[in-house]
């Protein structure tokens, strides 16, 4: 009886905050919901008529963000007034994700859309949530409209790879990646890397296994759960935006040099996300170190 109470113990330790915050998530589209039948709202989900409800969840996440990580959004001032695509480092939980899309509502009233892996659909129960906080599949064609219409769109290219199999050293593992690239050139739009730091320290996954690995290969699907959910400090970068430029390809995007002012800026699309890693954060990344910064106010 000991020996079974104490591993139940451990394991809510271990995996009692992804838990919590999956439930949460649920009881989020549950809300919409009810405010959908309540209000016989029948409009399109990305419509401005689910502003209010969009405004409610926005607030409850926020909420959340500042008191279990202390979260920061620094750098929304490098994001264009129109269209754009924002390419990010992917959590083992993408939770400072949501953070950056709340606060981002919350502050300028705007939405950015989402292209998440295709098992994400394969959920139940999320398909209010997921069509009103605009996240999509992400082919082609819906990301050229999403921009096109003016709107922010988003996209992790290390994707649930990167969330399962990168680790504290915060590799980027992108492979050959560039559709985000041949998108931004289509849509003559600009590419803004975003990272968050400690993300890792908050939420890790257990250390690679060959098998795990040849599974989800096969599979594409992430049996690898995440544990953790330390209050470590959070904070959200975005840097400065790659230019669109006509007279380039999408694989010399990927690894464009930047020129600003009198200073040149090794920002390539995917080593601009590297750069932010760099400067914000400590490799590897140490737990406790980021708890530390739980209670270090000044700005980093």
């Amino acid at each position: 009886v000991v020996v079974v109470s104490l591993t139940i113990s451990a394991i809510l330790v271990f995996f009692i905050v992804p838990l919590t915050i999956l439930f949460f998530i649920y009881l989020t589209n549950i809300g919409l919901l009810i405010y959908q039948r309540n209000g016989e709202v029948k409009a399109d989900p990305l419509s401005d008529v689910w502003d209010s409800a969009r405004k409610n969840i926005a607030s409850f996440w926020d909420i959340y963000a500042r008191i279990w990580h202390g979260y920061e959004l620094h750098g929304v001032e490098n994001l264009p007034e129109g269209p754009g695509i924002l390419v990010y480092y992917h959590g083992a939980i993408p939770i400072d994700y949501l953070y950056f899309l709340s606060r981002l509502f919350l502050w300028k009233k705007r939405l950015c859309l989402s292209v998440a892996d295709h098992f994400v659909f394969r959920l139940p129960g999320l398909k209010l949530l997921l069509e009103v906080t605009g996240v999509m599949p992400g082919t082609r064609e819906e990301c050229l409209d999403a921009l096109k219409n003016g709107h922010l769109v988003s996209v992790s290219p290390g994707g649930v790879r990167e969330a399962l199999f990168s680790d504290e050293s915060y590799q980027l593992v992108w492979g050959n990646r560039k559709g985000f690239a041949q998108v931004a050139l289509e849509a003559k739009v600009p590419i803004i890397p975003m990272y968050t730091q400690n993300v890792r320290e908050g939420y890790r996954m257990f250390k690679e296994r060959r098998f795990f690995r040849q599974l989800y290969e096969s599979t594409r699907l992430p049996f690898i759960p995440p544990y953790g959910g330390l209050p470590v400090k959070f904070r959200t970068y975005i840097g400065e935006p790659i230019p669109y430029d006509p007279n380039i390809t999408p694989e010399e995007l990927v690894e464009k040099p930047v020129c600003k002012g009198n200073f040149l800026f090794s920002f390539q699309t995917k080593t601009a996300v590297q750069a932010l890693i760099t400067k914000h954060q400590t490799i590897p990344g140490s737990i406790w170190k980021a708890l530390l910064e739980r209670f270090d106010k000044r700005r980093k």
